[in-house]
């Protein structure tokens, strides 16, 4: 049993699934299209039509299957999805003429939607349209001081819908009013970190049985839990560690201690020289990452036919990388994730992925139960391309070295400064510009070095992070002295949305 989210293209979609994650109710994403049996096999409890940059009145604006309607289960429309609510049923939806964008409060807010809330209530807009005449026997259940219908609910009060965005920060008490929905809805709360650790465990061992599981690792959380999931599970595996040459200092070491130390049946294999003849001339970071995936499955292919047979690839694919991949829950694809859409249909292994429905910080909270080290768990994400991903432009061994060092060291100065976990991901990226700059008394060019951190929960937004100014300087003066060949540092202070955390 599932909340079903409806996307119509809302750049908070992914949030409303959090938001009701960090509920303990199941939530997936589908297309706001999606037809009526695909929304069946997701075996909703309740439904939620995301917003969405469209009117519904413009042609071609996308709706749901109408058999949505149909079904015996709530519906919570947000802003779009209010409008798609009011226009099926009968309700007037008109361009207001000026858009509301911002903080603002509701006057009035009555019924179980607002249970335990006290008007004024802070609510975030961000909208043009508004409803102006409600469906025969609908009502309004809340307004502000310019907007009647800010809230409104059918006669049985099964169909909700908010003009305003109950998932964002910037609506102080948005995770009550969905609760209240849920509580409504009598949507079951087991979606917890216990819950997710013994269904994952009992899902891998009944698919797994008696056979063999290969393993790709990383080194980063995902792997690294998945790892010792299956070892704790007492699954049958091997966990392959592939050094592509495109690492964080001092990684290779950490990894392989780290894992075998808890009981992880680790291999290592040294494809450096490999990867980098693999990536010899490519410049589009689409092309760096289908070439990546191609040869990790080949490493893995030939590491299994030295120590198999396998029947599985098992693999720490996260719910983020499916959405941004489009893989099948609805998303344009963003970029693709070497573990999803770089894999070729002739795989050769049955994919085992029990990750797959999980966001980044639930896979941390699985990975405190299985015991995994601090260390381990807390620590920067890094991509499965490496610092391929972090040098725009060809990849070379002297360029790789340059973002090596430059990485290191903006980590070292993180941690000297206590301000490693202030950030939830860091990293130095290589420009292809090259500035002019002064050495000594000499005009000299060198590589343009941009640092970057940013706070998040799942990848799925960040923020920049505000570093210190002390910070920053130390990490500057650090890479331009330490590393010659980098004549200037930059800090990026774009949030995601509109670019992501990596640069490529």
């Amino acid at each position: 049993m599932s909340v079903v989210i409806l996307d119509f293209g809302s750049q908070y979609t992914r949030l409303i699934a959090r938001r009701m994650r960090e509920l303990n109710a199941f939530s997936v994403v589908l297309p706001g299209t999606a037809p009526i049996e695909r929304i069946r096999e997701a075996a909703p409890t309740a439904v939620v039509l995301s917003g969405g940059p469209r009117s519904v009145f413009e042609a071609g604006a996308p709706k749901p299957d109408d058999a949505l309607y149909g079904l015996e289960v709530p519906i919570l429309g947000v802003c779009y999805g209010m409008h798609l609510l009011a226009e099926r049923f009968g309700g007037r939806v008109i361009d207001a003429g000026e858009r509301s964008y911002g903080s603002d409060r509701l006057a009035h807010a009555d019924g179980p939607l607002f249970e335990g809330l006290e008007p004024p209530v802070a609510i975030w807009m961000s909208h043009a349209d508004a409803v102006t005449e409600l469906p025969e026997g609908w009502s309004s259940i809340a307004a502000t001081a310019t907007n009647p219908n800010v809230a409104v609910a059918s006669p049985d009060g099964r169909r909700l819908g908010v003009q305003f965005h109950p998932e964002v920060v910037h609506t102080p008490d948005g995770a009550r009013i969905l609760s209240n929905f849920l509580d409504a809805s009598g949507v079951p709360r087991d979606w917890t970190p216990e819950r997710n650790l013994e269904r994952i465990t009992e899902d891998a061992r009944a698919r797994v049985g008696g056979d063999r599981v290969l393993l790709g690792v990383s080194g980063g959380v995902d792997s690294s839990a998945l790892a010792l999931l299956l070892a704790r599970a007492g699954v049958d595996h091997l966990a392959v560690f592939v050094d592509h040459g495109l690492l964080r200092a001092g990684e290779r070491a950490e990894v392989e201690d780290g894992l075998r130390a808890l009981g992880v049946n680790l291999l290592t294999v040294d494809a450096g020289e490999r990867f980098l003849s693999a990536l010899a001339g490519i410049v589009d970071p689409e092309a760096k990452r289908k070439a990546i995936g191609r040869e990790f499955v080949a490493v893995f292919r030939e590491e299994a036919q030295r120590h198999g047979p396998f029947r599985f690839l098992a693999q720490g694919t996260l719910y983020p990388d499916v959405i941004e991949s489009a893989g099948g829950e609805g998303a344009a694809n963003i970029k693709s994730h070497h573990n999803v859409g770089g894999l070729p249909e002739e795989l050769g292994f049955e994919l085992l992925e029990p990750f797959r429905m999980l966001f980044k910080d639930e896979v941390r909270e699985v990975a405190r139960l299985l015991g995994l080290p601090d260390a381990i768990r807390l620590r920067h994400p890094f991509p499965g391309p490496g610092l391929a991903v972090r040098i725009l432009g060809e990849v070379t061994s002297e360029r790789i070295e340059i973002v090596r060092k430059s990485d290191a060291i903006f980590l070292e100065v993180l941690r000297e400064h206590g301000a490693y976990h202030d950030a939830w991901q860091a990293l130095a990226v290589l420009t292809p510009i090259q500035s002019v700059g002064v050495a000594g008394d000499e005009r000299r060019y060198g590589h343009v070095v941009a640092l970057r951190a940013v706070t998040s929960v799942d990848a799925m937004t960040a923020d920049w992070a505000r570093l210190s100014h002390e910070v920053l300087d130390d990490a500057a003066r650090r890479i331009t002295r330490e590393i010659p060949e980098v004549g200037r540092v930059v800090y990026d202070i774009t949030s995601k949305p509109p670019a992501t955390i990596e640069w490529e």
